[in-house]
């Protein structure tokens, strides 16, 4: 049994590092976009195309894991994205590559790095869907919601660490340094942790629900055997040979229902406004106050969050996936009424700041690791792959409509864009509580059944 736990932990930790790339890509540009902005001398209109371009790439990347998934596979998929990530990071460094001088600052260059930042946020689009998937695949059903929360416990730890990253390569330039150099140096740091996800990438196996699909029944077993143990294994391939007959069944075999609930979830989990916070925390905090820098209290809130994703860890198989997402949703509601209460009423100072850092925390433990762990388990293993890459793209879309509108409505009233996410809360709240199944302790093969029984009612 030793050895079968270690060789589970080994699969999921190759897993999480796409969600570590996940959180590294998506922070990697709030160090360098001024230096950038600078150096290309971009306008408002181009700046802030510049600055969310990779965004785009994961509306695609997360559109088409579903296709991915089911023809390349998880494993291979995963291999795309690192792939892609790794050159988006050589490519962000030196867009000049081959068909400009360095140095150049042209229109055409700006939509070369535009290219390179998008070919990345394709990488992040299909790690976000298919790391938790990969992961909930190989996992154990009693332990498969800590496992897969551990993708989020990465993403956000990948945030952290480019903050550091991007600090120490600011630490001691001059405004000249950095403005030429010191933003590539920022982009290219990527390349190292997207090179080792590869490598290792041609260590583990296909998922055994995937080999099975694929009619490889004795490599399937294998795998379950060596995570599970023999007798364990037998009864998981039994289960998922009964629900796999074909590789694919069309989307809506199992009901409109499951698709969704799970389209809801990361709707809902985008909506809630979390990225309005991780996004543009800094500016929020200097308008706030507090004492010390924005950036400062941002590292704070970051090591927060992580202490609170490991709660949602810790507790996701005990307390369940619904107790977690309805308790974050209050959370999260009060910490956003709150922040709204200081600013109609002019309270600033460690109350705003408390708010703020009250709502993303009950994000971290509830809405940030759950949402994922639940579009993993809740489609079954015949649909997944489809279904997870709608449920992403949804998320990725409104992902870049909450952080491309927030700037326009704080700066027109932080009272109403606060107390709209408020709202959202609650109502995420509602909809957890009366829609959403619990998974704790279910099989993903028992999904087939839970949603065939919904559907004929």
């Amino acid at each position: 049994m030793r050895n079968s736990n270690l060789y589970l932990v080994s699969l999921v930790l190759v897993a999480i590092l796409g969600g570590l790339l996940f959180g590294y890509d998506t922070a990697v540009i709030s160090g360098a976009e001024q230096a950038l902005q600078k150096h290309l001398g971009l306008n408002a209109f181009w700046h802030g195309v510049t600055a969310s371009s990779a965004l785009i790439g994961c509306v695609i990347g997360g559109a088409i894991s579903g296709v991915c998934a089911s023809r390349m596979g998880r494993r291979n998929s995963l291999r795309l994205s690192a792939v892609l990530l790794f050159l988006s990071a050589l490519g962000s460094y030196y867009p000049e590559f081959i068909f400009f001088e360095k140095g150049d600052t042209s229109f055409s260059l700006i939509l070369a790095f535009n290219f390179y930042r998008i070919l990345g946020g394709v990488g992040v689009g299909l790690a976000s869907a298919i790391s938790p998937m990969y992961i909930a695949e190989v996992a154990p059903s009693e332990i498969r919601g800590k496992l897969v929360s551990c993708n989020q416990f990465a993403v956000i730890f990948g945030m952290l660490v480019v903050y550091f990253v991007n600090y120490m390569i600011k630490d001691g330039m001059t405004e000249e340094v950095l403005v030429s150099e010191g933003w590539r140096k920022m982009f290219v740091s990527e390349a190292y942790p997207a090179a080792v996800f590869g490598i290792l990438l041609f260590f583990v196996p296909k998922t055994p629900r995937y080999l099975v699909m694929e009619g490889n029944d004795s490599k399937a077993l294998y795998v379950l055997e060596r995570i599970n143990g023999p007798e364990k294994a037998k009864k998981i391939f039994a289960d998922i040979k009964s629900v796999t007959a074909e590789k694919t069944e069309k989307l809506f075999t199992y009901g409109v229902a499951v698709i969704v609930i799970g389209i809801l979830l990361s709707v809902f989990q985008q909506a809630i406004g979390i990225n309005a916070v991780l996004y543009y925390a800094p500016r929020i905090f200097e308008k706030i106050g507090g004492g010390g820098d924005g950036m400062m209290q941002t590292v704070i809130m970051g090591i927060v969050n992580i202490t609170f994703t490991l709660v949602a860890i810790f507790t996701v198989e005990k307390l369940g996936r619904k107790p977690l997402l309805i308790i974050g949703s209050i959370g999260m509601a009060i910490g956003a009424l709150g922040t709204a209460a200081c600013d109609e009423f002019h309270v600033s100072g460690m109350i705003a700041v408390l708010c703020i850092i009250v709502y993303s925390a009950a994000f971290m433990m509830s809405w940030g690791p759950i949402t994922w762990v639940l579009i993993a388990e809740i489609f079954p293993n015949t649909i997944r792959g489809k279904a997870v890459a709608i449920a992403v793209a949804f998320q990725w879309i409104f992902n870049y409509l909450v952080s491309s509108t927030f700037p326009a409505m704080y700066e027109v009233s932080p009272f109403f864009a606060y107390s709209l996410y408020g709202a959202i809360c609650l109502i995420a709240a509602f909809f957890v509580w009366k829609w959403v199944p619990e998974t704790k302790g279910k099989t993903l093969e028992e999904m087939n059944q839970l949603w065939l029984s919904r559907k004929g009612k």
